[in-house]
C-alpha cells in the first residue's frame, strides 16, 4: 500500500488517472490499526483494479481537515480528483469497504 503525505497527496490521489482508495488513519487510532490488515488483504484482491494508499492524518492535519476528515477511521474512494464515497468510523468495516470497492471496479 502506497503511503501518501501532504507533499504527494495531490499527485498520487487528486491527479491520479485511476480510481484511488485512501485509508485515512491516525497514530493513536486503535480501530484504524484493527482495520489495516483487512485493507491490505483487499489490496491483494483488488490492487490491480484500484490504487490503494494510506495517509497518516496525525502528520497531515490540515490536509485531513481540507478533505473533511473529522473522525477516524475513514476509507475514501477518489475518482477524477474528487472524493466520491467514504466510510467513516463504525461504518468502516471490512465488509462495507469491500462492497464500496466493488462499486468502482
Amino acid at each position: 500500500m502506497q503511503v501518501v503525505d501532504k507533499e504527494t497527496f495531490e499527485t498520487q490521489v487528486l491527479k491520479a488517472e485511476e480510481t484511488v482508495l485512501v485509508d485515512f488513519f491516525g497514530d493513536g487510532c486503535e480501530p484504524c490499526k484493527a482495520l489495516l490488515p483487512h485493507i491490505e488483504t483487499l489490496e491483494k484482491t483488488y490492487g490491480d483494479k484500484i490504487k490503494f494508499t494510506k495517509l497518516n492524518t496525525t502528520a497531515a492535519r490540515r490536509l485531513a481537515i481540507g478533505q473533511k476528515i473529522l473522525g477516524l477511521p475513514v476509507i475514501a474512494i477518489y475518482k477524477d480528483g474528487a472524493k466520491v464515497e467514504e466510510l467513516v468510523k463504525e461504518d468502516a468495516t471490512p465488509e462495507n469497504v469491500e462492497q464500496m470497492i466493488k462499486k468502482y471496479i
